[in-house]
C-alpha cells in the first residue's frame, strides 16, 4: 500500500488502489497505529459519500483508540471509477468490500469489525449475509434498515423506477428533499460537505433509488431475523434520513444474544460528524467502550455467558441518551 505518511498522531495514514472483478478501480485508505493494533475496523460509507475526508474523523477517533482502520470508496463514490452517485448493483458493491476487506484483515484473524453508516449499515449487514461466521462484530450507526417514510419516493414514482431504470438508469430525476439538511445538523459539516467534490449532490438516479429501495426491503423483510453476530445499534431519536423504528425491530428480532441498542433523544441522522460536538464525543464513548470490551484480554467470549437476554433487554430500555436536545 503506498503510503502518505502519519499525523503524529500516534498513526500512519496511507492511500492505495484495488481493480475489482468489472475492471474498476476504486480508492481504499487505511489509518493503522504506530504500536500493536487491538483489532481492525472496517468502515462502510453512506450514500454519496467517500471515507478519505467524510468519515476521516472516525478513523482517526479509532486510530487513536487503538483499531486498525480500513476504508473502500465504493464505484461511483469518492476517488473511485464510475459515474459519481451511481449504483448500478448494491450485491456487486457488496462484494467489492468483500473482496477488500477480507484481503486487509488478513494479519487478524480475530477481532475483526464493521462500522456501517447508513447505506453502510445496510452493506455491512450484507456482507455479514455473505460470511456469518468472519466478523467479530458490527457497529452500525442510523443503518439503513428501512428508508424513512420523509425520505421515501411517492408509490406512483416506485412505479415508474420499476419501468424506466432499464431504459435511463443514470437519469437524475427521483424528487427527494435535501438529505444534507436533513441529515446534519450542524451548517459548519453541511458547508463541508456541499464543499467536498467527492460527494454527490445530485439528484438520486434512477437505477441508484431503486437499489436502495430494493434493498431496504429486502433487509427488512428477510434479512433482519437472521443477523447473527454480536452488533451495537447507533440511532438518533430526531433522525429523518432513517427509521430509528426499524432499528429497533433489527435489536429485537436478530437471533444474536449480544447485541445493544442507544437511541439517543435529539439526535439527527449523522451521529459521528454532523451533531454538536459533546454529543459526538458521547456517540464515540459508546462505540469505543463497546469494541474495548470485545478487545480486552479477558473478554474472549464477550461476557455472553454471563449476561442473559432479559437483562440486555433491560438495558437497551435503559439505554435512552439524553444527548444534546434540538435547539433553534
Amino acid at each position: 500500500m503506498s503510503s502518505s505518511g502519519g499525523d503524529g498522531g500516534g498513526y500512519d495514514y496511507s492511500e492505495d488502489w484495488v481493480v475489482n472483478s468489472r475492471g474498476m478501480r476504486l480508492f481504499t485508505c487505511a489509518w493503522i497505529p504506530k504500536e500493536s493494533s487491538r483489532g481492525v475496523v472496517c468502515l462502510c460509507h453512506g450514500y454519496a459519500v467517500e471515507c478519505s475526508v467524510t468519515m476521516r474523523g472516525t478513523a482517526e477517533r479509532l486510530a487513536r483508540a487503538g483499531y486498525a482502520v480500513y476504508g473502500i470508496d465504493y464505484e461511483g463514490h469518492g476517488h473511485s471509477d464510475g459515474l459519481q452517485g451511481y449504483v448500478p448493483d448494491l450485491d456487486a458493491l457488496v462484494r467489492d468490500c468483500d473482496s477488500f476487506f477480507s484481503t486487509a484483515t488478513a494479519s487478524f484473524p480475530r477481532r475483526r469489525f464493521l462500522l456501517g453508516e447508513s447505506m453502510g449499515g445496510a452493506v455491512a449487514l450484507l456482507l455479514h449475509r455473505l460470511r456469518p461466521d468472519f466478523w467479530t462484530g458490527a457497529i452500525l450507526v442510523a443503518p439503513m434498515c428501512k428508508i424513512a417514510e420523509e425520505m421515501r419516493p411517492h408509490p406512483m414514482v416506485v412505479s415508474v423506477l420499476k419501468v424506466m431504470t432499464s431504459i435511463i438508469p443514470t437519469w437524475r430525476v427521483v424528487p427527494t428533499n435535501d438529505v444534507i439538511d436533513l441529515a446534519y445538523r450542524m451548517q459548519g459539516k453541511r458547508d463541508e460537505i456541499r464543499g467536498n467534490p467527492l460527494c454527490y449532490k445530485g439528484r438520486p438516479r434512477l437505477k441508484t433509488a431503486y437499489e436502495l429501495l430494493r434493498v431496504s426491503i429486502l433487509i427488512e423483510s428477510t434479512i433482519l431475523p437472521h443477523v447473527s453476530l454480536p452488533f451495537l445499534i447507533l440511532h438518533g431519536a430526531a433522525d429523518r434520513v432513517t427509521d430509528p423504528s426499524v432499528s429497533d425491530l433489527l435489536y429485537r428480532s436478530a437471533s444474536t444474544t449480544d447485541k445493544t441498542f442507544h437511541l439517543y433523544t435529539g439526535m439527527w441522522h449523522a451521529l459521528t460528524s454532523g451533531e454538536l460536538p459533546h454529543n459526538i464525543d458521547a456517540v464515540f464513548r459508546d462505540i469505543i467502550d463497546w469494541l474495548h470490551h470485545r478487545t480486552s484480554p479477558t473478554s474472549a467470549s464477550h461476557d455472553s455467558s454471563t449476561s442473559s437476554e432479559a437483562e440486555r433487554k433491560a438495558k437497551h430500555d435503559d439505554t435512552t441518551h439524553d444527548c444534546g436536545k434540538q435547539t433553534s
